[in-house]
């Protein structure tokens, strides 16, 4: 039996498998409440679907090709920097979210700033912001569908349309309480993947730690150095660590991430669940090291006479490695990797749409069935819209759908981080502090980027992790400005 017909078979299964749970999922589905926050799980689900929600397709597919290509310095800013800002954010943001989030009463982050803020034109901004988690689709549909494609060897365009009719269908009728367990599945597939990988390259350090570097070294010593200023993102310290850190600490401001905790029986249970969601995610991030497995295996990063493409290096690490059987479980697992992260936005932001844009303008209730049947059409209206992007995207390969992914997405918790973290930590939170400290980092994150006001952001790959660290920071001065301004002038009053 052929690869491609032995991953068919087993995607048939998968997909099954995900149809039953769904089923499942979808007959405690009752309106737009169970949509999105589901009936109640218990930690040790809910945390490996927070694990899975994390990690994406970039994970396991394009950043293990940065660290072949960039070496160290791409390691240490995503595999090391990124994820502990992301842990100790997480571990801080979660439990008050969790609290604020009951009291509060919200489906999805922009309503719960609003309502916390006791503003529904907080809602509506923080709302159309969330518009900009469509780039983010686009980038895992088109990472999902070259893997699918390139695994099946069939045409990119009928896999696409598959693909996006699948898994907006399920995510449609399933909601959060579907979704919860297809993640457990994905992140328990992504765990024996992630093992496989990383073992992968044992024969490497037969030398040791030691020998291990020295033949990185023998390539490039670029490969081994903290900092690359030949690479376009990893070049100092400011970029490596400062960014990295910032952004990580920011990230867990997106909504398919923080509203995890909700998801809870009870507040008692999230120790457990952020023990689990961490210690699981640390194994993710960890895949990342086979980049150097890759890169000894491919020095002149050229295979079969051509140059690897920085997001295919992986794949053909995997097909030149693994005999069909495992090669199959990988790509499964490379799958799950998209496919999680892509339910948990699709779910949240057809329900941000329906919930916090449609339902205010035609003056509905959170619990009419109106809400519940506009959300399968926003999911429908998204669906044919990630097509048509995704598939400009693989007609144009040279633009980078990584790149402007990341910059959307950042622009997005960048806008959300100080109205979260305001009104998680301060009493008596200032709407105009918060509104304010949005709308600047909005404005300062594009500018950055777009405007190449910094020689991090002006050359032919602009980073958008310094657009939205340098945001972020400027939303975070803004805000404590008018925090205190605030309360002066109260106090005089």
């Amino acid at each position: 039996m052929s690869f491609a017909s032995a991953t068919g078979i087993l995607l048939i299964l998968y997909s099954l498998t995900t149809i039953f749970l769904v089923y499942r999922g979808a007959k405690s589905t009752k309106d737009i409440k169970d949509f999105a926050l589901g009936k109640g799980f218990s930690p040790w689900v809910v945390g490996l679907s927070l694990a899975a929600s994390i990690t994406s397709a970039a994970t396991f597919i394009i950043n293990p090709g940065f660290v072949a290509v960039y070496g160290w310095s791409a390691f240490v800013a995503m595999s090391v920097v990124l994820p502990l800002g992301l842990f100790i954010s997480l571990i801080i943001l979660s439990k008050s979210f969790r609290k604020y989030g009951t009291s509060v009463k919200a489906l999805t982050i922009a309503q719960w700033i609003g309502n916390r803020y006791n503003s529904r034109s907080f809602t509506y901004m923080m709302a159309v912001v969330s518009l900009l988690l469509i780039t983010f689709i686009v980038l895992i549909c088109v990472g999902l569908t070259k893997v699918l494609a390139s695994a099946l060897q069939v045409g990119e365009l009928p896999v696409l349309i598959v693909l996006v009719v699948f898994v907006f269908g399920y995510t449609m009728f399933g909601g959060a309480n579907s979704m919860v367990y297809t993640n457990t599945i994905q992140a328990v597939l992504m765990a024996i993947v992630a093992i496989i990988l990383l073992t992968s390259g044992l024969e490497n350090f037969t030398d040791g730690i030691e020998g291990f570097w020295s033949k990185l070294d023998g390539i490039d010593p670029l490969l081994t150095q903290t900092f690359n200023p030949k690479s376009p993102l990893f070049r100092d310290w400011f970029e490596v660590v400062f960014c990295n850190f910032v952004v990580g600490i920011a990230i867990v401001c997106q909504p398919h991430i923080i509203t995890k905790s909700l998801m809870l029986k009870s507040e008692q249970d999230i120790n457990r669940y952020l023990f689990i969601a961490i210690a699981v995610e640390i194994l993710f991030f960890a895949v990342l090291f086979v980049g150097f497995y890759a890169r000894l295996q491919f020095p002149d990063l050229i295979v079969d006479q051509k140059a690897m493409k920085l997001d295919g290096i992986l794949s053909t690490y995997v097909v030149k490695n693994f005999s069909i059987g495992v090669g199959i479980l990988v790509v499964l697992g490379l799958i799950s990797a998209g496919l999680s992260t892509l339910e948990g936005i699709i779910q949240s932001l057809s329900t941000t749409i329906s919930n916090d844009i449609i339902a205010p303008m035609l003056r509905w209730n959170p619990g009419d069935k109106s809400v519940a049947i506009t959300n399968k059409i926003v999911i429908v209206i998204l669906g044919v819209i990630s097509i048509a992007f995704s598939y400009q995207q693989l007609l144009y390969p040279n633009l980078s759908v990584g790149i402007i992914a990341q910059n959307g997405v950042y622009a997005y918790f960048s806008a959300a981080f100080v109205p979260v973290l305001f009104g998680v930590f301060l009493k008596e939170p200032s709407k105009n502090a918060a509104f304010s400290a949005a709308i600047v980092s909005i404005i300062v994150h594009f500018s950055v980027y777009y405007g190449g006001l910094t020689s991090y952001t002006s050359g032919d790959v602009r980073n958008p992790a310094v657009a939205a660290a340098i945001a972020i920071i400027a939303a975070l001065i803004t805000g404590l400005a008018f925090q205190f301004s605030f309360k002066q002038t109260k106090t005089s009053l």
